[in-house]
């Protein structure tokens, strides 16, 4: 099967294009956000391709994932069809709601394709699914997939990891605000792109909260896994990939128990609550006690496996684009 796709979020595609077909890859002159072409920074095999908007027209396309409503005017401009009549599409949904400037107020986000049917809503978590107004459109829910980077902690460093990306723009929303709490307990290592600035619009040290800004997937998880535990401040979002990630790695992992995060972290796992406090205390037992931090992290990497492996992601995937196509 040959799918089109726009490069939007790098960790999602990184394990969507691991699976059996043909992935189509619009890129245009400068590599702006209508054609991304190719990841850099991540490891992604053949069988994704680049393609421009001219090759396109000459592509035979099976069907279309579209993430953004501005991928719906491209296919009209660039296939000349029209998604859900001429060619098989869905949509899908990364973010939680609220998290555009038009969404209007949660719980009452309506979808942008809440008014057709034609289109499947593809969520990336049960919960987006819920606090979305779908409207008449029909709705599933995929969990996310990630290749498994494997059993690498050590926690030998005893500190704690935080991966965030823009929090200096995002602030609240990412729990940048929470940072100060943080490394009055634990020395902090914040790994993630657009740190710029962060240590000027909270006050942090520098000498205690270190920032590696924009590192290679492949080296980030390296030094993540030498961290003795992972922190996930995030108020609000769909549900971290770094999160999971540091999961699989092995780690351990405080989260503010919002969105999905309190379905992916089962008890055993490590801590969960909407009380940053509790979240701290955990962080101070596991850099005092590294058999605590260590049989947490199994139980983290175990439960990761489970729920978001890639062959259970892929096959997901399979079975709802060959219904679409039907």
């Amino acid at each position: 099967m040959r799918v089109l796709l726009w490069h939007v979020h790098g960790s999602w595609t990184t394990a969507f294009v691991q699976g059996r077909h043909e992935y189509l890859l619009p890129v245009v002159p400068g590599r702006g956000p209508d054609g991304l072409g190719r990841a850099r920074t991540w490891d992604w095999p053949a069988s994704a391709r680049e393609v421009t908007p001219e090759q396109l027209r000459d592509e035979h396309v099976d069907v279309v994932v579209l993430q953004r409503t501005r991928d719906l005017q491209l296919v009209r401009q660039w296939l000349g069809r029209e998604p859900g009549r001429d060619l098989p599409a869905v949509f899908l949904e990364h973010n939680a709601p609220g998290l555009e400037p038009d969404d209007g107020p949660v719980p009452h986000t309506r979808h942008p394709l809440a008014d057709q049917d034609r289109i499947p809503i593809v969520h990336v978590t049960h919960f987006n699914e819920l606090f979305y107004d779908n409207g008449r459109a029909p709705t599933t829910v995929v969990e996310h997939g990630v290749v498994d980077p494997g059993e690498r902690w050590t926690g030998e460093l005893a500190r704690a990891a935080v991966v965030t990306n823009d929090p200096v723009r995002r602030g609240r929303t990412v729990g940048a605000d929470l940072l100060p709490g943080l490394a009055a307990v634990a020395p902090v290592d914040v790994f993630g792109m657009g740190l710029a600035g962060l240590h000027e619009r909270h006050g942090l040290d520098p000498h205690r909260v270190v920032l590696h800004d924009d590192p290679p997937q492949a080296a980030m998880h390296a030094e993540l896994a030498r961290r003795r535990v992972y922190v996930h401040p995030v108020r609000w979002t769909s549900l971290g990939l770094s999160l999971i990630e540091a999961m699989q790695l092995g780690m351990p992992v405080a989260a503010l128990a919002t969105t999905e995060v309190v379905e992916a972290v089962p008890a055993e796992a490590g801590v969960v609550s909407t009380r940053p406090a509790v979240l701290w205390d955990a962080v101070r037992t596991w850099l005092h006690d590294e058999d605590a931090a260590r049989s947490a992290g199994e139980a983290a990497r175990a439960a990761a496996l489970e729920r978001y492996g890639l062959l259970r992601f892929l096959a997901d995937w399979d079975a709802l684009l060959e219904e679409v196509v039907r």
